[in-house]
């Protein structure tokens, strides 16, 4: 099996698609938190909010009344091109899109009040130089038990070999290296129910759940058979892991 090339794969699913996946149709059941509600209490109207990872910037542009200034950057050309695209639909005057490298923030030390990242990696000590003396750092990640139905199915996948907690348990201790203190965490595991495979499908082929999907021999079928052994009543059942963090950075 090839190895998987992220950037590539980013920047394609980025000009297609960006990070919108309204069309799915889906419930939930055990959600403990929707992340951007949470950055949206965290921030007060006169607060500069820097977004990592912010893909087509969906989910900011959502929020923009929630602060004077909005940056979302994103490594992916693709993600940025489609962000731009969106932000000038919208014509929002007070959130701007970059292509940006989270290990180098290209922003003056101390500019940002908040720091939002969802489901993509940053680097603490980048993230606390370009915050204000005790401002907040927020990010929800992917937890290693996330789709690990259709993970034991494939036999691959995000994180499938690695320990529960491995990856939240290290973004911790990096945070706590970088100077940050109050540092919070919690956890939930929900329940999915996909309505139709073709939301199942679409999930699988505009995220990295299982790397390389439909480009290893048997996928599909070992896709249609997942299907036929999980589908319920209420769809197509697999889970959510979810873990967020908070911390401030020292004054």
């Amino acid at each position: 099996m090839k190895a998987f090339d992220s950037v590539a794969y980013y920047d394609k699913v980025g000009r297609i698609n960006g990070w919108d996946f309204s069309q799915m149709k889906l419930t939930s059941e055990g959600i403990g938190w929707d992340f951007y509600q949470e950055v949206v209490r965290a921030c007060i109207p006169s607060d500069f909010l820097l977004d990592i990872g912010t893909g087509g910037g969906e989910a900011v542009l959502a929020i923009a009344d929630s602060a004077q200034l909005i940056v979302g950057i994103d490594h992916s050309s693709g993600m940025i091109k489609t962000a731009v695209q969106n932000l000038n639909r919208a014509g929002i005057p007070n959130v701007r899109f970059m292509q940006m490298d989270a290990e180098k923030l290209l922003f003056p030390n101390e500019f940002y009040n908040v720091v939002s990242c969802r489901h993509s990696g940053f680097y603490a000590e980048e993230v606390a130089r370009v915050l204000a003396p005790d401002g907040l750092f927020m990010t929800q990640q992917v937890g290693e038990r996330d789709k690990i139905n259709l993970k034991a199915a494939f036999g691959r996948g995000q994180a499938y070999e690695s320990m529960p907690e491995t990856l939240m348990r290290g973004y911790i201790a990096e945070l706590s290296a970088a100077g940050f203190r109050d540092i919070q965490f919690d956890q939930y595991y929900a329940t999915e129910y996909y309505e139709t495979p073709e939301d199942l499908l679409f999930l699988l082929t505009h995220t990295p759940i299982i790397p390389n999907f439909g480009e290893v021999k048997g996928d599909m079928e070992v896709f249609e058979q997942f299907v036929a052994d999980h589908m319920t009543a209420q769809g197509i059942i697999t889970n959510a892991e979810r873990f967020m963090i908070a911390a401030r950075r020292r004054g």
